[in-house]
Formats: structure tokens, C-alpha cells, sequence
């Protein structure tokens, strides 16, 4: 007669992140994951102020300490001033910084050995240690975090146009791209960041993922071939 084996959750804290280490299909725990999506909420957050003031904010810095009337109006009736004012110029030191730390926690989160430097699945561990863990498999995880991944990347190459174009013509060997202006529309990385934003707050909030959800269509449609069975019938929705 064969003996059927149940798996036994190990200590709260034990694995960090993953049912087992040695798990063939990784399964990760859900509600670690929806704690650490709240803490990385306050990114794109930061991301959205910033680019809101890129895109809508003025494009010029008044230097001058005297406003002077000109005695003259446009066409609408309103009166005109002389100032001296200089282009705005910014400088993305600081959300540079912001968005590599977040790709880092995007790609360290995907694997059982990686996982292991990140400081934020190490909190959201910490702070789930009392909850009841719930295990999803990682595939879907995976497939959504790399979506964030590259909504990243497109954020970087919008605050750094000119160093990415001159590496990707570099390695080309072409001019696919100008060095000297922004390639890249203004809103793109405004929507982006919107986007992402309202996809991390169902993540965290609602406990819906709909990157998990685009993954499971992409099965069903054998664009991806899974190993594990739970990734054909994937179920995201709150509990």
C-alpha cells in the first residue's frame, strides 16, 4: 500500500519568501508578497510627483528679482511682464538612484537564491511571519515582476536619453538614435508610472495581480509551457 505524503509548512521564517527551497515548481507566499508590494508602492508614487512636474510643470526658472509691466498685452487681454528667466534644467541623480534600486528588488525577488539580498522580502517576511501563509506559484510572480522590470527600464532611458542612445549606437555601430534631444514623448513615462502605480495598489490592496493574470492567458494559449499545473488555472482574486 503506498504511504501518501502531506507537505508540512516548516517555522515562520524558515525559507524566507518560498515554500521550500527545494520545491522543483517554486511556490511563493502571497501574502508576503502582497506586504512587500505596499512597501514598494511608495515609489512609484515618488516617480509619479516627479515626472507630473517634468511633463506639466513650468520650463522656466524666473532668476531675476525685479518684475517689470510693459505697459502691453496679448491678444487675450493680459498684461505683459519682463523677467529674467533661464530654461529649467533637472537633475535625475536622485530618481536614478530610486529607479536601480528598484529594478534590483524586481530582479532579486524572482529567484530562491537571490531573494536572499533583498531588504525588502526579508521585511515583508518578517511581517508575515504571524499570518497564515498562503502559496502561489512563482511563474506568474515572475512574469509581472519583469513586466515592472521593463517599465523600469523605459523610465531610466526617458531620464537618461543621450547615454542610452550612445551605447545603443555604439554597439550598432549606427545612428539609430540622436544623442542631442529627447526621443522619447513626455507622457510616455507619466502613463507608465500611473499604470504601475494602480497595478501595485490592486496588488497590495485588493490582492489582485493582473500580471499573474496575463501569464495564465499566455498558458492557456501555449506561449508559455509550464510545469506546474496551478499556472493553467490561476487564481489571483482576494480571498
Amino acid at each position: 500500500m503506498n504511504e501518501v505524503k502531506t507537505w508540512v509548512a516548516p517555522p515562520s521564517g524558515a525559507t524566507l519568501w518560498f515554500r521550500d527551497r527545494n520545491d522543483v515548481t517554486p511556490y511563493i507566499n502571497e501574502t508576503a508578497v502582497r506586504i512587500r508590494a505596499g512597501m514598494m508602492l511608495t515609489i512609484p508614487i515618488f516617480m509619479a510627483f516627479t515626472l507630473w512636474s517634468i511633463v506639466y510643470g513650468s520650463r522656466w526658472d524666473v532668476t531675476g528679482q525685479v518684475i517689470r509691466d510693459t505697459y502691453d498685452t496679448d491678444f487675450d487681454g493680459r498684461i505683459l511682464y519682463m523677467v529674467e528667466a533661464v530654461r529649467r534644467t533637472y537633475d535625475y541623480t536622485v530618481q536614478t538612484g530610486v529607479l536601480f534600486y528598484a529594478l534590483f528588488e524586481m530582479l532579486a525577488s524572482m529567484s530562491v537564491k537571490t531573494s536572499y539580498v533583498s531588504p525588502t522580502v526579508w521585511l515583508a517576511n518578517f511581517l508575515a511571519r504571524r499570518a497564515q501563509p498562503v502559496w502561489k506559484p512563482l511563474a506568474p510572480k515572475r512574469f509581472a515582476w519583469a513586466i515592472g522590470a521593463c517599465m523600469i527600464c523605459v523610465c531610466l532611458v526617458f531620464f537618461h536619453p543621450e547615454k542610452f542612445a550612445g551605447a545603443l549606437n555604439f554597439v550598432t555601430q549606427t545612428q539609430l538614435l540622436p544623442t542631442t534631444e529627447q526621443y522619447m514623448p513626455r507622457w510616455l513615462p507619466l502613463v507608465m508610472v500611473w499604470v504601475c502605480l494602480g497595478l501595485m495598489w490592486m496588488e497590495c490592496v485588493l490582492g489582485f495581480c493582473l500580471g499573474c493574470q496575463i501569464h495564465a492567458l499566455f498558458v492557456k494559449a501555449g506561449v508559455f509551457q509550464e510545469a506546474c499545473d496551478e499556472c493553467n488555472n490561476l487564481d489571483f482574486h482576494p480571498r
